[in-house]
């Protein structure tokens, strides 16, 4: 019986040790379920917060954007040489001829009075008129034909351009041939040749090569029209500056000397003694003499500046060359029309302001 009873228990027992298995196994399983259940919630919204951002940066990404204009880089020598009027070699040019992969043919040589080089293995090229790109394909030309070099590649250099400067003539400091390597304008040749003469008129006579009719410009002191007169220079120009009409005031004036007449509308007498700081105490106005010359010597005339001056005379027009002479007072003046003109050449020159 007591067999019986113990037996009975442990069946019993064995009967509650599932069911609190089960109950330990609820308690485990449920928080587990949980945190999977959040941790899956909160990796969605990681992946739809990426996904945003990759979407905005490709909309970023998409939206077009205004390029920007590249830096201005100033040009190069070559650049310049370029985009200048083409420079065309001729009779006195110095060249460096190079044959590169044969040094043998690469040659320092000048233009000769023909026109032509002279060169290892294929004689006279004719380069004169050319311009450096177009003699290089010459010579390379030459050097294919008569079998030298089977692909040549030649470079040459201009040392010196002695054909294709531009000339500068007339009233400047220094008149001569300048280069004509890089660009030019009018000015920068000007500056070259040590500017103008205090003798130069106002303008510049341009003449283009193989062009008969001849360009006149007018330098005026208006920064405007001084710009637009700069104009660009091209090889073989010829820039002549003018000398402007003088005359000379002599005598017994403030500033005696002679005076350039730039003015296009006519300098009458009382202009040009008011400029040259009128009469001194000691002149005797009213005796003034005007030498003009003509083609059978000087005429003299008489002209009455005391009159002038009271604006009971009419003026007097002048022209170049002419000698307008006051006297001193009380003295006869002895001094003739020869005298006067060997004054001229020691007296100071003077830009008049018209």
């Amino acid at each position: 019986m007591r067999v019986y009873r113990t037996a009975l228990e442990s069946v019993t027992h064995m009967q509650h040790v599932p069911n609190l298995l089960f109950r330990l196994l609820s308690l485990a399983v449920v928080p587990a379920i949980f945190g999977f259940l959040q941790v899956a919630v909160s990796q969605d919204s990681r992946s739809s917060q990426d996904l945003g951002h990759q979407e905005d940066a490709a909309h970023q990404q998409e939206t077009p954007k205004e390029p920007l204009a590249p830096p201005v880089q100033p040009l190069t020598a070559a650049e310049k040489e370029t985009n200048s009027p083409a420079l065309v070699l001729g009779p006195g040019d110095e060249l460096e001829i190079t044959v590169y992969g044969a040094p043998d043919l690469s040659e320092h040589t000048r233009v000769n009075a023909d026109g032509n080089i002279s060169m290892p293995l294929i004689g006279y090229v004719r380069v004169a008129g050319l311009s450096s790109s177009e003699a290089k394909a010459a010579i390379e030309a030459q050097l294919r034909q008569k079998n030298v070099v089977n692909d040549p590649q030649v470079s040459i250099y201009a040392k010196e351009y002695t054909s294709s400067g531009i000339s500068v003539v007339g009233e400047v400091v220094k008149p001569g041939f300048y280069s004509a390597l890089g660009p030019h304008r009018l000015f920068d040749v000007l500056q070259a040749a040590g500017g103008t003469t205090d003798r130069a008129a106002n303008k510049v006579v341009i003449r283009h090569r193989d062009e008969k009719d001849a360009t006149t410009l007018s330098i005026s002191k208006d920064p405007a029209e001084m710009a637009a007169s700069n104009v660009a220079l091209q090889p073989g120009d010829t820039v002549v500056v003018p000398r402007a009409g003088i005359v000379y005031v002599l005598g017994e004036v403030t500033r005696p000397g002679g005076y350039v007449l730039n003015s296009t509308g006519g300098i009458t007498v009382l202009q040009v003694v008011a400029v040259a700081g009128g009469p001194t105490h000691v002149a005797s106005a009213g005796k003034t003499r005007l030498l003009r010359r003509t083609e059978t010597g000087f005429q003299e005339q008489r002209v009455d500046l005391k009159k002038l001056l009271r604006g009971k005379a009419s003026d007097v027009a002048v022209r170049d060359e002419d000698i307008l002479f006051i006297p001193t007072s009380g003295v006869k003046s002895a001094l003739n029309a020869g005298a006067l003109v060997a004054t001229v050449g020691t007296a100071a020159i003077y830009r008049a302001p018209f």
